[in-house]
């Protein structure tokens, strides 16, 4: 039973130091120095300008919810 749950606990917890696993999203200094080597990603726009009517769609799916 012991080595049933040493097994599961090894594979719960995955590779990695502790401290790349409670931190995955930050990325080490040596490499967010550098420029990425992708394309550009163009010209930035607006995806939601008539704000009354995202709120409205919002205020619909929430209540659509509590049916």
């Amino acid at each position: 039973m012991a080595a049933l749950t040493l097994i599961l606990t090894a594979l719960v917890s995955g590779c990695g130091t502790p401290r790349e696993k409670t931190a995955p999203c930050k990325r080490p200094a040596n490499l967010t120095s550098y420029a990425g080597m992708g394309e550009d990603c163009g010209l930035m726009r607006s995806i939601n300008p008539d704000k009354a009517a995202a709120l409205a769609a919002i205020q619909e799916l929430a209540a659509g919810d509590d049916e």
